[in-house]
């Protein structure tokens, strides 16, 4: 039996009055065929689920992009316009979800809103809009053009020399994607910056110390991410540690029953 990787869900309407708990087909995909777990769509809402139950139904968790931001709120700065729009229904889900993974080793990968979640819920915190920052690009997905010419890969992130992300893709310098507005201002505490765009802005990172997986990028690696040789070797050694992790907790669960 597979691994369970949870994945976030965004809330959405749909027709602009029915209400989902929506996930893209390529998380899922990148999840089920690189990951080779099995993907769980999360309703990112308090209400409807605890972080307890999370953790024990799921084995990783995917933290997922999505138009809404974490509020202001979460790393003591005020609400202003150029925040944007909001989820704290998924705020209060994923940011104490991220503290537990981290203190229990247990995986996820955080991936642009996810990327800027995981440095939050260390207590770090981020610019509203990075293409207002002096010298700064602009990251935005592109108003126009096709799925393919939205996801296209634009700018290239350089890694720290012989740190995890180095390793991981062989190459010090790696070309993605970009499609977020925010970007982080303060590192979290434990948080490691492993990769810069040429901007100064942090795509790459992962918490010092942990004893899990907690790889986290603000590009969309889950976009083409069977063929991408960036994604594919971080939705495969994201799906290593889950199979480790579940593992480790079947051994767990049957040294207690017997």
């Amino acid at each position: 039996m597979r691994p369970v990787v949870g994945i976030i869900g965004n809330a959405t309407l749909i027709n602009e009055e029915y209400e989902t708990h929506a996930g893209g087909t390529m998380n899922s995909c990148a999840v089920s065929n690189v990951s080779k777990c099995l993907p769980m769509i999360i309703p990112a809402d308090p209400s409807i689920v605890s972080v307890e139950e999370l953790l024990e139904i799921c084995d990783g968790f995917l933290l997922t992009g999505g138009r809404p931001n974490v509020h202001p709120e979460e790393y003591g700065e005020e609400e202003t316009p150029a925040h944007g729009t909001f989820d704290r229904s998924r705020d209060a889900v994923t940011l104490p979800l991220v503290r537990a993974c981290v203190e229990r080793g247990q995986p996820f990968l955080g991936v642009c809103r996810g990327f800027q979640e995981v440095n939050v819920a260390m207590g770090g915190s981020l610019y509203p809009e990075i293409r207002d920052l002096p010298g700064r690009d602009n990251h935005r997905m592109p108003p126009d053009g096709t799925l393919e010419e939205k996801f296209a890969l634009r700018h290239i992130v350089t890694l720290t020399e012989n740190g995890p992300f180095h390793s991981l893709f062989g190459a010090r310098e790696v070309l993605t994607n970009t499609l977020h507005g925010q970007g982080i201002k303060v590192a979290g505490a434990r948080v490691v910056i492993d990769g810069y765009a040429p901007d100064g802005t942090p795509e790459a990172l992962y918490i010092k110390d942990a004893p899990g997986f907690t790889m986290s990028v603000q590009w969309h690696p889950e976009w083409n991410a069977a063929n991408d040789p960036v994604s594919r070797p971080l939705f495969e050694a994201f799906g290593k540690a889950t199979y480790e992790f579940a593992a480790k907790r079947r051994a767990r669960d049957y040294a207690r029953a017997v």
